[in-house]
């Protein structure tokens, strides 16, 4: 709902809610929604598996990329129909104002799985919409993108079954890391490229909840994005059940203007700063804070975070203020309204030079236009200088998963473990199966 500024409140997760399925935020154009039966849980989806396997045939992907793909959708065609009791809760993911996320056993096929549970209270006709659209990510099968179970709806909660992503969010690894070291940070750009650009050619889906608690690591080193907004009708339902503290939407979203695909992109600039720097970008951090979180050989701490996975110096992440007004004692907090006419009003954040390579730096300002029109599109940053160095390091994720998050000066020359990376930082096992 626009203030007087005419500037709108976005709908968030929340801080602390990993990611699962939909999101958001002002009303987005309409989405392509299947025609299938609205009344049966989604359990086999509405493509055979000979048509998907034709369509994975289809995608730029490796050998390895495409067996997992393939194992996947095996293991998901003898999930068969999901029901509220073929579950065993093993844990709580996380938790916010859209509902819960849990970790639980699918007991038929003893398959680990993620299960978000929305309340909300709908008419059934809203329900059997919203279970009709969640229908479409029965098809959205990429390797940069978290895969899909089925979804239903059961004592006035939807259900929505995921792949489990054992690394968790970078959001949460973040709070573990400190800060993200741009070795990783040129992996996880390129894995959100590709997936953003999966969901536009293949399904013509923006994301448009694009932020670090909405991509998610594995032992194995992936890194898939989740949490798009397939389901119009899901997101108008969750339109105004809560508000966060931090925005990653476009000016021209916050102003209720017509939005494209360049909205994700300014989300994700922002969100790269904000694992680059450890904290919430907006309103940006004054070189007091700046020397505070980096040393005077900030390239070389990106590289010892990477092969170590030791945690980088960061701040506080929630500290977004404005600054210190004449006569008082320190920063206030920024209101919600203040931030966004902030992000509306006064100059984009940017990485900050000499602590982050010239490539790197010149990516995510051509990510953060204030104008859309002035914004690099996705098929221009497919090739930026930063994409094509990140795409050439020979990384496993899952080390880096293991471990923290690296990028070079000369790539090339390095070899970036991801999976090793998260795996030491979230303190888990690697994951070998499908290496």
């Amino acid at each position: 709902m626009p203030n007087k500024k005419g500037l709108r409140l976005p709908s968030t997760s929340g801080d602390g809610m990993p990611p699962v399925a939909v999101p958001a935020p002002t009303p987005p154009p309409p989405v392509a929604v299947p025609t299938v039966d609205a009344e049966k849980p989604t359990n086999t989806g509405t493509a055979s598996m000979e048509a998907l396997a034709l369509k994975l045939k289809e995608l730029d992907i490796n050998t390895q990329q495409r067996e997992r793909l393939e194992m996947f959708l095996t293991q998901k065609q003898q999930v068969g129909e999901l029901t509220p009791d073929d579950f065993d809760k093993l844990g709580e993911l996380g938790a916010g104002n859209g509902g819960v996320v849990l970790k639980v056993r699918h007991i038929p096929s003893s398959l680990i799985m993620a299960r978000k549970l929305i309340h909300l209270e709908i008419k059934p006709a809203v329900r059997i919409q919203i279970i009709r659209e969640l229908k479409v990510l029965h098809e959205c099968n990429s390797p940069f993108i978290v895969g899909f179970y089925g979804a239903f709806y059961s004592d006035g909660e939807i259900s929505i079954c995921m792949e489990y992503m054992d690394g968790g969010s970078l959001d949460l690894i973040l709070k573990k890391a400190g800060r993200i070291p741009e070795p990783i940070l040129g992996k996880v750009t390129v894995a959100v490229l590709k997936g953003l650009t999966y969901l536009r050619e293949k399904h013509q889906i923006m994301h448009r909840d694009v932020k670090p608690s909405n991509i998610l690591v594995n032992g194995r080193g992936e890194i898939k994005i989740c949490d798009f907004g397939v389901s119009g009708q899901l997101i108008d339902s969750m339109a105004n059940s809560f508000v966060g503290t931090r925005s990653y939407m476009s000016p021209e979203r916050l102003q209720g203007t017509h939005y494209s695909v360049q909205s994700d992109i300014w989300s994700m600039g922002l969100s790269i700063v904000e694992m680059a720097i450890g904290r919430y970008p907006i309103p940006p951090p004054d070189s007091k804070d700046l020397a505070s979180i980096f040393g005077d050989k900030a390239m070389e701490e990106h590289l010892e975070a990477t092969k170590t996975g030791k945690p980088l110096v960061g701040t506080n992440r929630n500290s977004f203020n404005f600054p210190t007004p004449p006569g008082s004692d320190g920063p206030r907090p920024m209101a919600i309204f203040e931030l966004l006419e902030y992000i509306v009003n006064e100059p984009p954040p940017s990485l900050p030079k000499g602590k982050f390579s010239d490539e790197a730096i010149d990516f995510v300002d051509k990510c953060l236009k204030k104008n859309p029109s002035d914004r690099a599109d996705l098929a221009s940053l497919m090739v930026h200088p930063f994409v094509k160095k990140s795409e050439e390091m020979e990384v496993d994720i899952g080390s880096w998963v293991c471990k923290v998050h690296p990028f070079v000066k000369k790539s090339e020359e390095m070899e970036v473990d991801i999976g090793s990376w998260v795996c030491k930082v979230m303190n888990i096992k690697p994951d070998t199966k499908s290496s």
